[in-house]
């Protein structure tokens, strides 16, 4: 991708957010605020901040709030993509290809919060996605290093900057941030309704042609209420951060 391709992105909204409740019970996990904003809008503001200019959202959950919510943004466009029923990850992007471009797809999930490194991570993810070697490019993070995150990790970062899954290995020291540009035509042939995202993946790590990019900033894993106060705590004692 290039400056010039920075025209649309996908970010997934559509999760049930069944860990963060109470709060979930009245609100979609997207629309719950870190630091008095919505998490969709922290990742809408930096698509917008990277130069993508039309983004589709999805929705299912209390989706009509969501609709209702991002119909007031003014920049970037938004195009919204309701599912009748919940498609998942793979599902809702296959649901969505029409709407989105035909060479490669950025893509973010909704609830998920980092702080910026040296530079912008979609700058980096754009600039770094290479359609002659690869057809996925995923953002990970180190273990070891993100705040409220208590999982074994999902893959190994080869030096040739390849990824290679967890497997039978008690743990891995990076886990997948939900950060993602993809090549549309992994999704030829999957299947209909709906499915995982870890599908395309398979895909793209059995022809050799998924790669991983490190986030140099922080990364905030916010899944239950508890996590979302620990990480507010930790934000505004961090001089900077946001």
């Amino acid at each position: 991708m290039t400056i010039t391709d920075r025209a649309q992105a996908m970010v997934l909204a559509a999760g049930l957010g069944k860990r963060m409740r109470p709060i979930t019970d009245h609100l979609p996990k997207p629309l719950v605020p870190v630091r008095g904003r919505p998490m969709l809008d922290h990742v809408l503001d930096r698509l917008q901040d990277a130069g993508i200019n039309r983004v589709v959202v999805n929705s299912h959950y209390m989706g009509d709030m969501i609709v209702d919510h991002v119909a007031k943004r003014a920049q970037p466009q938004i195009i919204t993509s309701p599912e009748v029923e919940l498609l998942e990850t793979g599902g809702g992007v296959k649901n969505a290809l029409p709407l989105l471009d035909q060479d490669a797809i950025l893509i973010a999930n909704a609830d998920v919060y980092w702080t910026e490194g040296r530079d912008a991570l979609f700058d980096r993810m754009i600039d770094a996605f290479d359609p002659d070697h690869m057809d996925a490019l995923l953002a990970i993070y180190p273990v070891q290093g993100a705040f409220g995150y208590d999982g074994a990790g999902d893959f190994f970062w080869q030096v040739d900057g390849r990824l290679k899954r967890r497997g039978d290995a008690p743990a891995a020291p990076y886990f997948f941030t939900g950060v993602q540009i993809l090549a549309p035509h992994l999704f030829d042939d999957s299947p209909a309704g709906a499915f995982s995202l870890n599908v395309i993946y398979d895909r793209a790590l059995k022809s050799g042609r998924c790669y991983g990019l490190v986030h140099d900033g922080g990364w905030f894993h916010i899944g239950t209420p508890d996590a979302l106060t620990a990480a507010e705590e930790k934000l505004n004692a961090t001089e900077g951060a946001g």
